[in-house]
């Protein structure tokens, strides 16, 4: 706990995105994948290389907007900023391993933005419009944990339909930049399973809170939480899937 603590002072955040939670969940996160390095290894080697086909199918190449961008795990930003003119990171929190690797890159800039409501800032609305490729990066799942937890935080309970509606105000918001002239490259994990160490299923969790996707171009398990990290006899598994081109999935 204590790396976590850490990193919600260390890394920089507006006052507001901070207090409703953010620095502390990318804390979180920043810290379960150091700890789960070696096991988070094959799916972001998935995630960069679907990434990368999606942008060398991309036409046009002015601009590409990474929507989730977090710690750049799973983003090839290196071959982003080769493929394209302008390469725009978007997230509420850019942790500072994320800075520095855009530092790298004089064509690569940060946005930060809370994008749970959907892409309706005004500012952001237009640079996703305008972007050639927009790529959601592992961020659908993760839109209702801090609205979620911000009513749990005040003693309250979250309304029932709220994780429905923040996946799909994000997918619908996909689906209107689909409709343009730019790409969209969707990657989401959508179902948790927990595995005891036979490999059985001793709980399952809907990440996608009901909301149906189509066939994924490519699947694959991400061993989120490998045995040790939740417990000694418990792994956590995430089903992810997979659509370069999100539009045609959507057909």
């Amino acid at each position: 706990m204590l790396v976590e603590w850490v990193l919600s002072l260390v890394n920089p955040a507006p006052l507001r995105l901070r207090r409703l939670g953010y620095v502390r969940q990318s804390g979180l996160l920043h810290a379960r994948s150091r700890r789960c390095r070696a096991a988070w290894a094959p799916h972001l080697t998935r995630a960069r290389g679907v990434i990368i086909g999606a942008a060398e199918a991309t036409v046009r190449r002015s601009s590409a907007v990474v929507l989730g961008s977090g710690l750049l795990d799973d983003v090839p930003l290196d071959a982003l900023a080769d493929l394209f003119n302008r390469v725009i990171l978007v997230d509420a929190v850019h942790p500072w391993p994320a800075r520095l690797a855009a530092r790298r890159h004089r064509n690569v800039a940060l946005v930060t933005a809370e994008i749970s409501a959907g892409l309706t800032d005004p500012g952001l609305s237009e640079i996703c419009t305008a972007a050639d490729l927009i790529v959601s990066a592992n961020l659908l799942s993760q839109l209702p944990i801090v609205p979620i937890e911000a009513y749990e935080a005040r003693g309250r309970e979250a309304p029932p339909e709220l994780g429905t509606q923040l996946i799909e105000t994000h997918l619908a918001a996909l689906d209107r930049l689909a409709a343009g002239t730019g790409r969209v490259c969707l990657i989401t994990d959508t179902v948790q399973r927990e595995e005891d160490q036979t490999g059985r299923v001793t709980n399952s969790l809907d990440l996608m809170f009901g909301v149906t996707l189509p066939q994924p171009a490519e699947a694959w398990d991400w061993e989120i939480a490998p045995f040790g990290e939740i417990g000694r006899r418990h792994r956590l598994i995430h089903r992810v899937h997979a659509y370069p081109d999100w539009r045609a999935a959507r057909a």
